[in-house]
């Protein structure tokens, strides 16, 4: 018989185990991370058991400081019928907790922390349970061993802190005018352009940053051009925003502020940074590797309503 529940203090944090030990103390740290830093809780960590075995499990996860879980993380779906379960009592959990939508993100090739092998199976999974692709994205790498990115010399940066946040409002609103990200376009049809502009500068607002990492970049003639918005999650540094105005498309901007992002991270101490983009967005594809930074790895993200 199979049972879902929530695991108890003794399966925490390593829950399901597997013959391959990295796999296991890999897993198990990222959600001791998690737990610390509040972005899960015991009781959203889910697991499924049959016969007192514990055969697979899901984790509910949010940004820090919030109630509300946004997203699952470790997904191990076990056999077809045992993920199926398991995603239904992950909706069925979150939307207890007040959740609308759920988000998961699916990386190939299979990586340490969550090592999601068997894509294939994982992506039925998913569809079958009503999540649909918002993003078919890249991921990008770059450390302490590469070359540091050449600063933009013709940018002249100004902070958060000094400029407050209608400004980054303003201009990200007009980056968004023929973005090519399909989450941003998604938001941007429910939302309008500022609309969409207001809800991404609050969540970059409510990342780990200081205030003096949020920038505009201003070209020669005091015209702002650019916005370099990079912070910390509680696993990684991350390039978090980039954007560039219309009137600054294809003078290398976007390299510019990767490298900018990247210089702030690296002085703040981060020795490995992250960062995405849709697969469809070649400028900035290209704007990570100029700035020396390499597609480890590529990323679909799903949601789904709940």
């Amino acid at each position: 018989m199979l049972t879902l529940r929530p695991a108890r203090p003794d399966e925490l944090p390593a829950l399901t185990t597997h013959p391959d030990d990295e796999r296991n103390a890999a897993t198990a740290a990222y959600l001791s991370g998690l737990l610390e830093s509040g972005c899960t809780r015991p009781e959203w960590c889910l697991i499924a058991e049959r016969d007192g075995r514990l055969i697979g499990n899901v984790v509910l996860w949010t940004i820090p400081g919030r109630t509300v879980p946004m997203d699952l993380v470790l997904l191990e779906p076990g056999d077809p019928d045992t993920g199926e379960a398991l995603l239904a009592y992950a909706a069925e959990q979150a939307r207890e907790l007040g959740a609308q939508t759920q988000g998961h993100v699916l990386d190939s090739p299979a990586q340490a922390p969550q090592f999601q092998r068997d894509p294939q199976l994982r992506e039925k999974l998913l569809t079958g349970a009503g999540f649909t692709v918002a993003r078919d994205g890249c991921r990008f790498l770059w450390t302490a061993a590469d070359p540091m990115p050449a600063q933009d010399e013709r940018l002249r940066w100004r902070s958060l802190a000094d400029l407050g946040e209608t400004p980054f409002v303003e201009l990200l609103a007009d980056t968004f005018t023929d973005t090519k990200d399909s989450i941003f376009q998604a938001e941007i049809a429910e939302h309008g352009l500022r609309g969409a502009a207001e809800r991404n500068v609050a969540d970059m607002l409510e990342m780990d940053h200081h205030p003096g990492w949020y920038e505009i970049g201003y070209d020669a003639t005091g015209t702002p051009v650019a916005i370099s918005m990079p912070a910390r999650t509680p696993t990684s540094a991350v390039i978090g925003l980039v954007a560039v105005a219309r009137t600054g498309r294809g003078q290398g901007y976007a390299t510019g502020v990767v490298a900018r992002g990247t210089q702030v991270l690296r002085d703040a101490g981060a020795t490995e940074i992250r960062g995405d983009c849709d697969a469809a967005n070649i400028s900035m594809f290209k704007a990570f590797q100029r700035a020396g930074y390499r597609n480890f790895a590529n990323r679909k993200m799903f949601t789904r309503p709940l």
